[in-house]
């Protein structure tokens, strides 16, 4: 039986068992390079919290999804999201299960956003519990989720979503851009005494060939409550030392990814690849399980039927080199 296979992602912030972390977040992705990333902010001082890292609310699933969690945050509600990813369930489904099955058993204070895609396409949902903190709302989008309580109001999101929308770069100049629509004295209405949006601040985005766990970009920020320091402006000034957000090679991607076919997918006996002939010479596979090993490779012009009616069940990244290029694909081996 072929599974449903789709990116998922569930936005919102919060940490404790034992207390409310409130705050705004986005989860989205990228439909043309298979990208998927989360990016959010709270007024927490995590020094005290005493966490080993500031992008905890955020759990990436390479070309899949991404799953944050918020407002009044319990780690196995975001565990049990990861699992109902797995299984393939649908945006909605997805949101259902979390209502019916939330584990204090109070899904009035959770919020969530989800993302996926859907037999190739996105889809996205959301769920903003009735108990959550004041300000409180989402905004769901094609292929994103803006979410938030606990806010100084509704141009928080806002301005979130045009930020996001108007940036031309790619996913992680977008999610970086709408972190910046929400920088804004009390956005998180608690750090208002503060002088700033937030305390922590965090974006991360995952490639098709990441493996879970080791998101290929990680950006992030935590500051000292009173200290008056804006994260946000802190996560900004790191994000431009490592990544540039000139759109101009998205080009280049995108006409490789035109001239690519791998199909069918899901698959059970035979996996075809096809360049086009406009991609000149050899075109090299490589394929690769999601730890990271390499199953098989080789090279071929034009065309390529593979068997893999021996490979074990379960999801494999495909990569395609040719030219210097390279595109990856992930593909489900039933």
């Amino acid at each position: 039986m072929k599974k449903l296979i789709i990116v998922l992602t569930i936005s919102a912030l919060a940490y404790s068992t034992s207390f409310s972390q409130d705050t705004f977040s986005i989860v989205a992705l990228d439909s043309l390079t298979g990208e998927v990333g989360s990016a959010g902010a709270s007024c927490v001082d995590l020094f005290q919290v005493g966490l080993p890292n500031d992008d905890f609310l955020g759990q990436l699933v390479p070309e899949v999804g991404a799953i944050n969690t918020q407002a009044w945050y319990i780690p196995a509600n975001q565990t049990n999201a990861t699992d109902q990813m797995i299984l393939g369930q649908t945006p909605d489904q997805i949101i259902e299960w979390l209502i019916a099955n939330d584990v204090g058993g109070q899904p009035q204070l959770r919020q969530y956003g989800i993302v996926g895609f859907v037999n190739g396409l996105p889809e996205t949902a959301a769920h903003t519990g009735s108990a959550t903190d004041d300000y409180k709302g989402h905004i769901l989008g094609p292929n994103y989720s803006i979410q938030g309580n606990i806010l100084l109001g509704q141009q928080v999101l806002d301005s979130m979503e045009a930020r996001f929308l108007n940036e031309d770069g790619d996913l992680a100049c977008k999610l970086m851009a709408a972190l910046q629509g929400a920088n804004m004295v009390g956005a998180d209405s608690r750090c208002a005494t503060n002088g700033t949006s937030s305390l922590f601040a965090f974006v991360k985005v995952a490639q098709p060939t990441d493996i879970f766990g080791s998101p290929s970009f990680v950006q992030s920020v935590r500051t000292h409550n009173g200290a008056g320091i804006e994260p946000i402006d802190s996560l900004q000034t790191k994000f431009n030392l490592v990544h540039s957000c000139d759109p101009t090679g998205l080009d280049e991607y995108a006409e490789l990814n035109r001239n690519i076919t791998i199909y069918p997918n899901p698959t059970q006996d035979f996996l075809n690849i096809r360049c086009s002939s406009e991609l000149e010479g050899v075109c090299r596979y490589t394929i690769i399980q999601m730890d990271g090993s390499i199953v098989l490779k080789g090279d071929f012009i034009g065309s390529e039927s593979i068997d893999i009616s021996e490979f074990n069940a379960g999801p494999y990244i495909v990569r395609i080199e040719n030219s210097n290029k390279v595109y990856s694909k992930r593909v489900i081996i039933e």
